[in-house]
């Protein structure tokens, strides 16, 4: 997911150093792919870690010296959980068109009149585009234009996100919660919500500007979103970059659609790919399989005759022949050129909501069972079929 998000910023002219921030420890993982990612797009790249969830203020706040170290003039804020074209340069060249240096820019996109009570609302006037009004999450019909979780700021935003943490500060002094410690308080007022903390005042002062994109934008709170965003993505590859997607060629595998697999994988003539499916490095793909609306990570092995659709498998899981692995898809109305994909929850009326199929890393499924709309954890050896379960 965050590759897309760096190499949208790689592309920017004058990108200094790309940041990423969170809560999260770091691992080998995670540090093979900040290396890989500097080669690739030759851009310094570093994990900032927080001590706590700071939110998205907070976080920015708590960094500001590291982000303003190289005198940055300016500097992108991309949530790491949406998908989206990143108009970046574009966003670059509406601030100098419709604001001063000093102010700020939202991406927004325009969403359905209901699905937009379940994001940042923004109204903002015709004529400038400047930010008149914004509500995170209202309860009634506010707006159709939407907050895309991508920002561009100047210095000058650590002002405004200092005062709130001072005003949090105060408040706290005023009224401690009995009985914690100063630590927890001072880890409280540097918990700061961008939205809701910093949008909300900004709104009609004149300083903050939305720049409204017709591309294509998801968020990805699930992982039936992550099916429909690597949809968007490879169709996006078709227009910009067709040479990263698999083609039909003599002796190799028939591709239906836009598939991504990567150099190093093992396919079989056989086998039957896509419409939108992704493969991973070092997948083997076995005799006769078929997968469809499908991303296959890293290691991953599909024995022959294999069907798997509507499907997250795991790194290094394995997939038994004449095996039956699906999820049901929760794409947005088709009809609805304005839909988004809504935020699915777990269960409903008691039981697991029919969504894709995840296989946790290292899952092992036998031959010929079924596995449908289940969530495996990882390391786990399946001996037999499910369906609507969560295999702990």
């Amino acid at each position: 997911m965050v590759q897309h998000h760096i190499e949208a910023c790689a592309k920017v002219p004058g990108m200094k150093e790309i940041l990423l921030m969170g809560f999260y420890q770091p691992n080998e993982a995670l540090s093979r792919f900040l290396v890989s990612a500097q080669q690739e797009f030759k851009v310094p790249i570093r994990y900032l870690q927080e001590y706590a969830a700071l939110g998205t203020g907070g976080g920015i706040y708590h960094f500001r010296d590291q982000i303003l170290s190289g005198g940055a003039e300016a500097f992108f804020v991309l949530n790491a959980d949406v998908c989206s074209e990143f108009p970046l340069q574009e966003m670059l060249e509406f601030r100098q068109q419709h604001g001063d240096m000093h102010s700020f820019v939202i991406l927004g996109t325009t969403a359905n009149r209901t699905q937009a009570l379940n994001y940042g609302c923004i109204v903002a006037n015709a004529d400038t585009q400047e930010v008149q009004h914004y509500v995170e999450k209202p309860s009634t019909f506010v707006s159709e234009i939407i907050n895309c979780g991508i920002y561009l700021f100047t210095p000058a935003i650590f002002q405004h996100i200092g005062e709130v943490f001072q005003r949090n500060q105060q408040e706290l002094a005023l009224c401690p919660y009995l009985g914690e410690e100063s630590s927890n308080g001072w880890q409280r007022a540097e918990v700061i919500r961008l939205e809701q903390d910093i949008f909300t005042a900004l709104a009609g002062s004149g300083k903050l500007y939305v720049y409204k994109t017709d591309g294509f934008w998801s968020q990805i709170k699930s992982a039936g979103s992550a099916i429909y965003a690597s949809r968007l993505y490879l169709n996006q590859y078709s227009k910009s970059h067709p040479e990263r997607l698999a083609q039909n060629k003599p002796g190799g595998p028939v591709i239906r659609g836009n598939v991504y697999i990567h150099p190093t994988a093992s396919i079989d003539s056989t086998a039957v790919l896509g419409p939108n499916v992704s493969i991973g490095e070092g997948v083997t793909v076995g005799a006769g399989v078929r997968v469809r609306e499908s991303i296959v990570l890293h290691g991953a092995s599909l024995h022959d005759h294999t069907c798997v659709l509507n499907t997250i498998v795991g790194w290094d899981s394995t997939i038994g022949r004449w095996a039956r692995v699906e999820g049901t898809p929760s794409d947005p109305n088709p009809n609805d050129p304005y839909a988004k994909i809504d935020s699915e929850t777990l269960f409903r009326d008691g039981r697991l909501t029919p969504s894709i199929t995840i296989l946790g890393c290292s899952v092992t499924i036998p031959a010929e069972v079924v596995i449908l709309n289940s969530i495996v954890l990882p390391h786990k050896e399946l001996s037999r079929s499910y369906k609507n379960q969560i295999i702990l």
